[in-house]
């Protein structure tokens, strides 16, 4: 069983179709990308799962359960962390301080066992170390987007949503965001990844869905994706954001 289905999901924004009837599903333990052109529907799709957007029609189906009515609190507890895109931190808190307020979906923990998990998290992200005591503003772009996604993972999610992690990065700073996915992938996470650089994204990817204005247009295999030359050149060549 698929943990997570779409089936037939139209979203709207006041009379302006962004989902057209999206179907797609992404099974347990893999990493499956969106792509497409500006504005072809893959961050609606991410904040439509997570309970941000409520589809006018169609389906979010989680580990079996219906969960399109649900608002953002209750899918978070079911076990789904969405990472947006801008990264969102608080600004006024430290590093540390964020990380651990992902924990926040599942209940009372002990302060000790927060910093706990959350030296775990420096673990994975050993860059933003020296900075666990730095506040959210004076953080770099790429050290805030590790700050978000280790915030994520703090919450334990079973789906983890990440929106434009790469975005406004240097490359070097790419390069080390997508090995932290790799790692995650490894660690046997279940991602749905929107993401601009579509060469990265295909490379740390099980399976890859192509959107066209909120429209499905193309599945299959990173290899498969990329050996279609008339898809490569409209969707995939130069890696583009929604």
């Amino acid at each position: 069983m698929p943990l997570i289905t779409l089936e037939g999901l139209t979203v709207r924004y006041g009379e302006i179709e962004a989902l057209h009837g999206l179907s797609l599903a992404v099974e347990p333990g893999e990493v499956v990308t969106l792509l497409g052109a500006n504005g072809a529907g893959k961050s609606t799709t991410l904040r439509a799962i997570s309970g941000l957007l409520k589809p006018a029609a169609g389906d979010v189906i989680f580990d079996g359960r219906s969960i399109a009515s649900l608002g953002p609190e209750a899918v978070v507890r079911l076990g789904i962390a969405h990472v947006p895109e801008g990264r969102r931190l608080f600004p006024g808190l430290t590093a540390r301080e964020n990380i651990m307020l992902g924990a926040s979906n599942r209940g009372r923990i002990a302060k000790a066992r927060l910093v706990s998990e959350s030296d775990e998290m420096f673990d994975l992200f050993p860059d933003i170390r020296p900075f666990a005591d730095a506040l959210g503003w004076t953080l770099s772009g790429g050290q805030q987007q590790m700050v978000a996604v280790a915030r994520g993972l703090m919450a334990k999610p079973r789906l983890l949503l990440l929106d434009e992690p790469s975005l406004g990065l240097a490359p070097v700073i790419v390069q080390k965001v997508f090995a932290i996915i790799g790692e995650i992938r490894r660690r046997g996470a279940t991602v749905l990844l929107v993401e601009q650089n579509a060469r990265m994204a295909l490379s740390v990817a099980d399976r890859g869905y192509v959107l066209e204005t909120g429209r499905l247009v193309l599945s299959g295999k990173p290899a498969e994706l990329w050996s279609n030359d008339a898809v490569r050149a409209a969707y995939l060549g130069g890696g583009v954001a929604d």
